[in-house]
């Protein structure tokens, strides 16, 4: 009764007592409305009263959870619906590029839309604020309109530019930057092009992002806003989609949590035909997806062709993610279908491997099910998810521009074949699971946390409260380097007028002493 009673106390100084949190998610990538949306309707089942804003409305009511639909603002075909063609581009410059062009135009099209308007005109009261940390800061307007704590989510790894706001610690040496084909295990031409992109990353974004994003949110919140920067600076909290089994081990301040893998739902039963169609394949089954972003029936002709007679030769089934009715050429152990329960099917275990882009969500879902990945990596983050998978040793990677029959059949094979990839994926997926308590519970509690304890000011790093100068130690070094340039020069001059007294009293005695030999001699004589 006594160990009842102290579960019950504990709960309830746990719980935060139900508030008003405005949540707000614009971006139109679905992917990253999925990682968040659990968070938020467990929020809304704890007795908290939820705004949503974000293109992705609940299909069904949700009590205490009231959608500010933004979708018809934004043509979704905008990021959902990427050409495969568009793809393939190592150049961080591109993706930069591409962020920026959706964060702005975001900005200008969301913060316009009337039931936005609406908001920011009234007077409404929120005690926290969740807002996506992407490409954009100009939403951050609504914290300063709200004076209210803030939690930053993040659906991807941490961007060069999000450490700043948290005083992270961010080491280019072994800190791979996250639009660059690089692990945390560098050469000195990676390290060199890590640290130059480390510069020049964050530099472009408070040039590209943060300068334009101001700018539009000084037209809706007003000419007062303070700087994004500084607002972004006070925020509470950052809720990212890391984990140490499939990324980088790299150091985060308590203000920074883990809660990667959010997203992932427990299988459930798979529809009849595709359980038939997976369970009854002898050799096992290959699922092949490149998520919900680019459109399969973009694929270059001659890559597509390769991806065909390569699958056609394997023993294997093949389970392929196509958008279109109908796929041209379709071996007979293919089966195309238009969405699949991906979770659902990679758990079934004989499914052997995943043929995917690299996203970071369907990564978590392989690691998750402990199923090795041959991935072919298109553009943003994907090259350094792949890297980092490939270092673990849970996946191979196929460029882009080397798929070809041959190492199509190459790399499938050797996942197939070399037990090391399936041993080292259930492994990892071992690492993922062993955790003290659920990623949702983590969320929860962490968010709550910063409710209980009113934006939590204690989790702030003093490092925020240093200029560049003070935080990489410039000016102590300076002091270091004129006290030891002036200790050369004493002992420099105190060398110099050492040596030139010796000189002296050495003239001095050769003068003395001349004289006295000169007399000896005429003597002598």
């Amino acid at each position: 009764m006594q160990l009842i009673t102290v579960g019950v106390l504990l709960t309830l100084l746990n719980s935060a007592s139900p508030a008003r949190i405005l949540a707000i998610l614009p971006h139109l990538g679905k992917s990253h409305f999925i990682f968040f949306e659990p968070l938020l309707k467990a929020l809304a089942e704890k007795g908290h009263d939820l705004v949503v804003i974000s293109p992705f409305p609940q299909k069904k009511p949700i009590a205490r959870y009231t959608d500010i639909n933004v979708k018809e603002a934004l043509p979704m075909e905008y990021v959902n619906s990427v050409p495969f063609g568009d793809s393939g581009n190592e150049d961080p410059a591109s993706t930069l590029n591409f962020l920026m062009s959706i964060g702005i135009f975001t900005c200008e099209k969301v913060l316009s839309y009337p039931p936005v308007q609406k908001l920011i005109q009234s007077q409404e009261k929120f005690d926290l604020i969740l807002y996506e940390m992407f490409n954009t800061d100009c939403f951050l307007g609504f914290v300063h309109k709200f004076k209210t704590p803030s939690i930053a989510l993040f659906s991807s790894a941490l961007m060069p530019w999000g450490n700043d706001r948290f005083g992270n610690p961010d080491n280019p040496s072994y800190i791979g930057n996250h639009f660059l084909p690089h692990s945390d295990r560098m050469n000195f031409f990676e390290r060199f092009k890590n640290f130059i992109y480390y510069i020049g990353t964050k530099l472009y974004y408070k040039l590209n992002f943060d300068r334009p994003g101001y700018k539009i949110a000084k037209q809706y919140f007003g000419e007062d806003l303070p700087p994004l920067e500084d607002i972004a600076a006070n925020t509470s909290l950052l809720l990212i989609n890391t984990h140490f089994s499939y990324y980088q081990v790299r150091p985060y301040v308590p203000a920074i949590v883990d809660i990667g893998g959010l997203h992932v739902q427990p299988p459930s039963k798979l529809p009849q035909d595709l359980e038939k169609f997976i369970g009854e394949a002898k050799n096992g089954v290959i699922y092949f997806s490149l998520g919900s972003t680019l459109r399969g029936s973009t694929i270059p002709k001659h890559m597509l062709e390769a991806l065909l007679a390569a699958f056609s030769e394997l023993p294997q089934r093949i389970l392929w993610k196509w958008e279109d009715d109908d796929l041209p050429g379709k071996p007979d152990n293919v089966k195309i279908s238009k969405w699949l329960p991906q979770m659902s099917v990679l758990a079934h275990p004989n499914v052997k491997v995943f043929m995917n882009h690299g996203g970071l969500m369907g990564t978590i879902e392989a690691v998750y099910n402990g199923v090795p990945m041959v991935s072919i990596p298109l553009f943003g983050d994907q090259y350094h998810n792949v890297q980092l998978c490939v270092e673990k040793g849970i996946a191979i990677k196929l460029p882009y521009t080397e798929i070809t029959k041959e190492n199509i059949l190459k790399s499938v094979n050797k996942v197939l074949h070399d037990p090391q990839y399936q041993e080292n994926a259930k492994r990892a997926s071992r690492i993922y699971h062993d955790r003290p308590q659920s990623v949702l519970d983590t969320a929860v509690y962490w968010t709550e946390y910063v409710l209980r304890h009113g934006g939590a000011p204690h989790l702030r790093s003093a490092a925020l409260d240093l200029n560049l100068v003070q935080y990489l130690l410039l000016d102590v070094c300076f002091v270091i380097v004129v006290f030891v340039v002036v200790l050369l020069c004493i002992l420099f001059l105190v060398i110099k007028l050492t040596v030139r007294m010796c000189r002296r009293v050495a003239n001095k005695s050769k003068v003395e002493s001349s004289p006295k030999k000169g007399k000896k001699k005429h003597k002598t004589q």
